[in-house]
């Protein structure tokens, strides 16, 4: 998974790539139990770039796209907003899953 460094890179990889982005912070419980599952999730949609935003450092980012609640999730395709999966709720591998599937139809 790559992690962003710019905002300048977030702006260039929904451009050119289509990109799974995840909303997460070091200090956040819920983001630590998906951690884990991550790479598997990864490996399953080789069609996508997985980018980690952390949201402490990017907090403009998150308020540009509405996200006040973590781990979240938001695709993008064709430089294009395909979907989002934001919440402040703990999500499940399956449930990240079937987001993941539900935007890649």
């Amino acid at each position: 998974m790559e992690t962003l460094k710019t905002k300048e890179q977030l702006d260039s990889l929904i451009k050119n790539d289509n990109i799974i982005a995840l909303f997460s912070a070091d200090w956040c419980p819920d983001c630590r139990v998906i951690e884990p599952t991550l790479p598997e999730i990864e490996n399953e949609f080789p069609t996508y770039k997985f980018v980690l935003i952390d949201r402490d450092q990017f907090i403009e980012v998150c308020q540009d796209y509405d996200v006040f609640g973590i781990p979240s999730f938001i695709a993008f395709k064709n430089g294009q907003e395909a979907g989002r999966f934001v919440s402040k709720d703990r999500k499940t591998k399956e449930e990240i899953i079937k987001f993941i599937q539900g935007v890649s139809a």
